[in-house]
This record gives C-alpha cells, sequence and structure tokens, in this order.
C-alpha cells in the first residue's frame, strides 16, 4: 500500500537540511531503485523552485510499504530526525486515484 509521509521543518531548517540532505537523499534513492518511491520533495517556504535562503517548510514522500508500521519505521529513521529538521512527522496511509 502506498503512504504519505508529511514532515514539517522547525523554523530556520535549511543550514540543519544542508548537512544532512546527503543521507536523506541516499534514503529517497534507495527507494526509487525498489520501484516504490511514487514521490518526493520539499515545501517551498516562499512561492518559488528555489527559495534561496528562505529554505523550506517540510516534506512530502509518498512511497510503497507493506504496512503503516513499516512505513512509520522508515520515516522515524529519517536523517532529518536526527539532524534536529522536522519538527513533526506524521505517516498515514495514501489512495491514489489520478493520474
Amino acid at each position: 500500500m502506498l503512504y504519505a509521509i508529511i514532515s514539517e521543518d522547525v523554523p530556520d531548517s535549511l543550514p540543519l537540511r544542508k548537512q544532512a540532505r546527503p543521507a536523506h537523499l541516499a534514503r529517497l534513492e534507495a527507494l526509487r531503485d525498489q520501484g516504490r518511491l511514487q514521490l518526493a520533495g520539499p515545501h517551498p517556504a516562499i512561492d518559488s523552485d528555489d527559495p534561496g535562503p528562505a529554505g523550506f517548510t517540510g516534506s512530502l514522500v509518498i512511497a510503497e510499504f507493506q504496512s503503516l508500521g513499516d512505513a512509520q519505521a522508515w520515516a522515524d529513521a529519517d536523517p532529518y530526525i536526527d539532524a534536529g529538521v522536522y519538527a513533526n512527522v506524521t505517516v498515514k496511509p495514501f489512495k491514489r486515484v489520478l493520474p
């Protein structure tokens, strides 16, 4: 089943994101290589593809896992959590309707 992992950043998270980004991306690339990643990306803090120093306010990952518990465990092990990037992470089932 698909699960949405919706993360909200702490204020001024950009320096923390930059530090942990390589490890964060490696985990997403592993999901992609397994054919389980549907979508992933950050939420820019301003209305721009490149928010510059404004940074980001959170992230969204939609991926396939065996269970909600597996999705939660994967989310809990994100390097952004250890780096203090995320203030809150919500994991919930996701049903794709379109496209």
